[in-house]
């Protein structure tokens, strides 16, 4: 019940009954007296004086209507009164909160009633009253009322105690003297007088009310300002309507690295910018904020550079205008927080998020965003850019046979050159593994962008030399013009690749620029892979034989495998086309495993003093399993291990790191024969043969067709090869002899055998048999 009593006296329109004290209990007010008494604390000698003053000017007044002796005598009361009642409130604490103030709030009422008494018997002192004593003692009562109304306006019980008895005693006057209209115009002024004190305490209460909850509000922001400063690592901050700073809290002048008393009135942007404020090269941020101030905005969680002892900081600041009551802007207050910490670790984030680890350079999310501008600038500017898409070759064989911390050096250093390669308008990243990219903007022509891609070959191709060993790779390089061949990053990244494929296709270290049929070349690709997976199972793959004969005297030796494919759809497919799609797509083991045990099984039906060769992949080499499924196709066929001929090429060397040299190892244990195939159009290293027995190194038409024409470089080699073969005990075979011509000069260079369409295109099986049954067919072919 209390808190309602309080809630209502302390609502907008406070009871008059209650400001009278006619109302609830005092004791049910809450603080609604201390509130009135307030207006009196110290106004002690005021009152006093002004009784005094007031004592004497009815005094002398009534001297000359008043017998002296009566005038002095009602003087001296009055005299006494004063004295006495300034005494009685002396020692009183008026308007004091903590105390209830209803002893004083009474004692008030009291006075004002024995004030109201001694000053009524002054309109009487004649004893029959004459008008012009009543007006003039009633002149001095009225300012009398007049004056307590302002200083006693927050208790209009205390004015209604003193002007209604003193109204009401001079109206009786004012009629006894013959004048009952200036009597009712005394009632009128007494009654307008104590409705006006009522509104004035009204009003008094409630303001001070206000006051004291803004400042019990205040009182608690302060607080908690005071407890965030202590606690938090933030600090406030506020400046003035001329964007000075002001109330410098102790946190910011440390912050800021400088004394409080020094910074106030010091302009927010100079304090922040440092040097800057004297050159007027300001950040853009401050710039944002200056121009926020200036138009008076709230802003949040800007990050400004500022500069404290000459050292950059990241400081982040949020703000709102302060407004007076009117609405007029007085200045910004805010908090800012030191946030350079932060920033570093998001910047590293930010960093490792869009830029490789190992080389440094921007990744593929970082080159995406540099081709979307690029691309953006191209269409706006009416201009082109270019993406070249690199990839290494023989990086694979690096890796695998020195180890991935010597290839993550190899690829440091490959990142080095080309990153030393980059102009102005140029972005080169690391897109995974072995493939970077660079992005060009404004390419006049695709001719630009095809020399850029030559140098980096060449760049990239000269040797290296990591831990003590020198390495060498080459890079195969497609690019796409922008936005002609793509106006979105995908479609420009997608043809970029096509032509990389194109380029790796070609046997690498070459440059490919994209054109529209390649989209058709990869449909068909993807078309081959498909048939491809399901032609086993279909049975569409056959073998063909191409003989092999003893270049002294024309005698077949034996024969090379060649797997043919004819598909339904597709029809016949040359090997040199879906090979490498088999390897790529990792389908060769089985297709190899196919061709192994089919060629061992066919073999079986020939005279037995020839050979079988078999070509076998890099991909099967690295298949642990490859050496039993060898010697499961020789179990099954019957066939001895030394009428099996293993061909493969140097690139088996590149891509491994020893496991297929120990492969091959096992194999020759098992007295199969090992061929080296294509020796002398790749790196032909000796190390290759010292490393492992051959019993075959084979000649690549190139040179037959070279050394048939007279190239001295051809001969050479050939001669070479032969003489090489002879030393470690190995034959050699010719391919691809065509004419007379070539025979008879491969024959006068010493080539051990003879292998082409001079004496028989590649055949199939059922043709073979049917050669066993006319000797003389291989002369007949052959001339």
């Amino acid at each position: 019940m209390k808190s309602l009593l309080t809630d209502q006296i302390f609502a907008d329109d406070i009871p008059a009954r209650t400001l009278l004290g006619l109302g609830p209990r005092d004791e049910d007010v809450g603080d609604l007296r201390q509130l009135q008494l307030a207006p009196l604390r110290g106004k002690g000698s005021l009152r006093l004086w002004m009784g005094l003053g007031m004592a004497l000017v009815a005094a002398l007044t009534m001297v000359l209507r008043v017998p002296v002796a009566i005038a002095g005598a009602w003087f001296a009361v009055a005299l006494l009164f004063s004295l006495w009642s300034y005494r009685a409130f002396a020692s009183l604490a008026i308007g004091e909160l903590k105390l209830s103030g209803l002893p004083e709030y009474r004692l008030c009422h009291r006075h004002a009633f024995y004030s109201a008494m001694l000053w009524s018997s002054t309109f009487w002192l004649q004893g029959v009253p004459t008008l012009d004593h009543v007006l003039s003692i009633w002149t001095i009562a009225l300012l009398m009322m007049l004056t307590l109304a302002m200083i006693a306006h927050s208790m209009p019980m205390i004015c209604i105690l003193y002007i209604a008895p003193v109204s009401l005693s001079a109206a009786v006057a004012l009629v006894r003297a013959g004048a009952p209209q200036l009597a009712a115009v005394a009632l009128v002024a007494a009654l307008l007088l104590c409705t006006s004190c009522i509104r004035f305490a009204k009003t008094h209460v409630r303001f001070r009310r206000a006051e004291e909850t803004l400042h019990e509000k205040n009182e608690t922001v302060s607080l908690l300002l005071r407890e965030f400063e202590e606690t938090s690592a933030d600090w406030l901050w506020q400046t003035d309507n001329a964007r000075r700073l002001v109330h410098v809290s102790p946190r910011l002048a440390f912050a800021l690295g400088a004394a409080a008393e020094g910074l106030e009135g010091v302009p927010l942007l100079q304090a922040l910018s440092g040097d800057a404020w004297e050159t007027g090269q300001f950040p853009r941020s401050l710039h944002d904020i200056a121009e926020r101030m200036k138009r008076r905005e709230s802003f949040s969680n800007l990050i400004v550079p500022v500069t404290i002892g000459g050292k950059p900081r990241w400081w982040e600041l949020s703000a709102s205008p302060r407004l007076d009551e009117t609405g007029k802007f007085l200045g910004f207050r805010g908090v800012g927080s030191d946030v350079t910490e932060q920033r570093a670790s998001a910047e590293q984030i930010a960093k490792m998020a869009r830029f490789d680890n190992l080389t440094g350079l921007p990744n593929r999310l970082h080159l995406n965003e540099e081709l979307a501008r690029a691309l953006k600038h191209a269409n706006d500017a009416k201009s082109r850019c270019a993406l070249l898409m690199i990839d290494l070759d023989r990086f694979k064989a690096v890796n695998d046979t020195l180890g991935h911390p010597v290839g993550d050096k190899l690829l440091a250093q490959v990142a080095a050159r080309l990153k030393s390669m980059m102009d102005r308008g140029m972005t080169c990243g690391r897109l995974g593994g072995d493939e970077f990219a660079v992005v060009l903007q404004d390419v006049p022509s695709a001719l630009d962008a095809e020399d850029l891609a030559q140098r980096i070959i060449a760049a990239v191709s000269r040797p290296y030399v990591v831990d003590n060993h020198q390495l060498f790779v080459g890079a195969s390089i497609g690019f796409a013009i922008g936005p002609q061949d793509g106006a979105t990053v995908e479609t420009l990244t997608r043809n970029a690749d096509l032509a990389l494929y194109k380029s790796k296709d070609k046997g690498g270290n070459l440059v490919a620029a994209y054109v529209a049929s390649l989209h058709a070349q990869a449909e068909e690709r993807r078309v081959m892979e498909q048939e491809l997976r399901g032609a086993l199972d279909r049975g569409e793959f056959e073998m063909y034989y191409q003989p092999v004969v003893t270049a002294a005297d024309g005698t077949l030796n034996g024969f090379e495998g060649l797997i043919r494919w004819n598909n339904q759809k597709l029809g016949n497919v040359a090997p040199g086309r879906f090979i490498p799609l088999a390897e790529d797509s990792r389908l060769i083991s089985p297709i190899g495993e196919w061709v192994l045990r089919t060629a061992c099984h066919e073999a079986m039906r020939w005279p037995s003093n020839l050979k079988v060769a078999v070509n076998v992949s890099a991909e099967q080499l690295t298949d642990p399993a490859f050496a039993s499924v060898v010697v499961s196709a020789l179990a099954q066929s019957g066939l001895p291990p030394e009428r099996l001929e293993i061909e493969v090429t140097e690139s088996v060397f590149l891509r491994d790191g020893g496991g297929a040299a120990q492969l091959l190892d096992q194999l020759i244990s098992l007295g199969i024969r090992l061929s080296l195939d294509d020796f002398g159009t790749g790196y032909s290293s000796l190390g290759y043969l010292r490393k492992t027995q051959f019993s075959t190194i084979k000649v690549d038409r190139s040179f037959v067709v070279g050394a048939a024409k007279g190239s001295i470089e051809s001969i050479a080699i050939i001669r070479a090869v032969v003489a090489l073969a002879d030393s470690l005990g190995m034959s050699t075979t010719a391919e691809g002899a065509e004419t007379e011509v070539e025979v008879d000069t491969l024959r006068a260079l010493g080539c051990s055998n003879i292998q082409g369409y001079y004496y028989g295109r590649p055949m199939p099986a059922s043709d073979v048999l049917t050669l066993f049954r006319r000797p003389d067919s291989l002369d007949t072919e052959a001339a």
